[in-house]
């Protein structure tokens, strides 16, 4: 007879064991950084310094403390880059691989976990799918690592210009942000490159590729080019990314042609907006001073990051679903449309709920956060807001106050970005599912809205 612990296991929820994973990578991540080793000069990091790195590392983030090139040595960015990758994928997916090769069965809660991790809703061909992510990933990431050979193994030497190649490719393909040109322009991230078509490009198709989702990837490679065997997700997401790529770029263009656009030709103007547009909702690279931005210009970030990429991808936000799910229903309202329909479908209400959740949740706590932290530092609010939002949106772009930030705001900007890439409902789920729900629920009454 088995007997009954005195202290008897916690059964944790799927979802408060994906956000305990991502806090134990992040600790985990945080050590390393720590050790001697980690760091150039050979002194071990501040308990701070190692903490905001790993969170923005394995949160896929790229707000940084120290530079990654000078201030880290080659075993920190290797724990670096290892971080990103991990948190790209998802810490699950690894898992999934390890079950694979390992050539263990999982367990149907496993599997319900990894469904809840990458956002999917079948929980059926499971292992087929985390196998065409892993390959997936590989192939766009060793792809993305030869093209960029090209140009850094001539400037850096075969060895660090391969490095340099890899690290890229998996930073931008993981929307993370993290560089190593520290080493032409110490926190300059890619402005170096401003004028060179072919990085540029190169950065922003695996910055694309990773943003648009693993589900996304399986429609395509399963539908090839045909439109309307695309799942009515992937339609929107393919739709919705244009839209905000190539209509932010043009936005961006005109607010920028007096500030960091000026003196610059026609064609340089359009490659810097259209990488400014890629980047801005989640990848954290920059070829133009950020801070050199005009007004409306930050403003206009602060909505491409709130945006962010799409469900299941490497990239955070709010997701392009959401966004559209909630306009979609504010227009079918200004019709007099009982429900909305887009591309032949129409959208359950259940998901206007949770679109809605998922963005009062992420406006919520960016304005919130901006507040206490403009109460502790003397910086302007557009630039706290611009960091706030840049953290709940795992993005990593800043207009360069991150470190002159005290320890309570990093440490709170290290918590954002914490809530940005598990998903701060989930998040909340996380904690308040066990409570137990009241057994009758009030009265209705009308309320006047508008």
């Amino acid at each position: 007879m088995k007997r009954k612990s005195m202290f008897p296991k916690p059964k944790l929820s799927h979802m408060q064991v994906i956000a305990l994973g991502y806090l134990i990578m992040i600790l985990a991540g945080t050590c390393l950084l720590m050790l001697p080793v980690s760091s150039r000069d050979g002194l071990p990091a501040g308990f701070r310094t190692a903490l905001f790195t790993s969170a923005s590392s394995s949160c896929v983030t790229g707000l940084i403390l120290r530079d990654t090139a000078t201030g880290w040595s080659a075993f920190g960015q290797a724990v670096i880059l290892l971080l990103i990758q991990t948190g790209g994928l998802g810490f699950m997916t690894i898992a999934t691989m390890l079950y694979m090769v390992l050539h263990r069965r999982m367990g149907l809660k496993q599997r319900e976990i990894m469904v809840e991790s990458i956002n999917t809703t079948q929980i059926g061909g499971l292992m087929r799918l985390t196998r065409k992510i892993i390959l997936g990933t590989a192939c766009f990431e060793g792809a993305g690592m030869a093209l960029l050979a090209v140009r850094f193994v001539p400037m850096f030497g075969w060895s660090r210009g391969l490095w340099y190649s890899l690290f890229h490719a998996v930073s931008a393909f993981c929307n993370a942000g993290f560089d190593l040109m520290g080493v032409l322009e110490p926190c300059g991230s890619l402005t170096p490159f401003q004028t060179d078509v072919f990085v540029n490009m190169v950065i922003m198709a695996l910055i694309i590729l990773g943003g648009l989702g693993f589900l996304v990837w399986e429609d395509l490679w399963k539908n090839g080019h045909h439109w309307k065997r695309y799942r009515l997700h992937t339609k929107m997401v393919l739709t919705v990314s244009a839209l905000l790529t190539f209509g932010g770029a043009l936005i961006l263009l005109i607010l920028e042609r007096n500030a960091t656009g000026a003196g610059m030709s026609p064609g340089h103007r359009c490659l810097t907006a259209l990488f400014a547009s890629v980047t801005a909702r989640t990848a954290g690279f920059n070829t133009v001073d950020v801070a050199a931005m005009s007004g409306g210009s930050k403003l206009f970030y602060l909505l491409l990051m709130l945006i962010g990429g799409s469900p299941g991808s490497t990239a955070g936000g709010v997701k392009t679903t959401t966004v559209t799910v909630i306009a979609l229903y504010a227009l079918a309202s200004f019709r007099g449309d009982r429900k909305p329909q887009v591309f032949g479908r129409s959208i359950r209400e259940e998901q206007l709920k949770k679109s809605c959740t998922v963005l009062f949740f992420n406006l919520s706590i960016a304005f919130f956060a901006a507040l206490m932290i403009s109460a502790w530092e003397p910086f302007d609010i557009m630039d706290i807001l611009f960091e706030a939002f840049s953290a709940i949106g795992t993005v990593g772009v800043t207009t360069g106050i991150t470190q002159g930030l005290t320890a309570l705001s990093s440490y709170l900007i290290a918590l954002m970005m914490f809530l940005g890439r598990v998903g701060s409902v989930t998040f909340a789920v996380a904690i308040l599912e066990k409570r137990a729900r009241p057994p009758v629920t009030c009265p209705e009454e009308q309320v006047i809205i508008g």
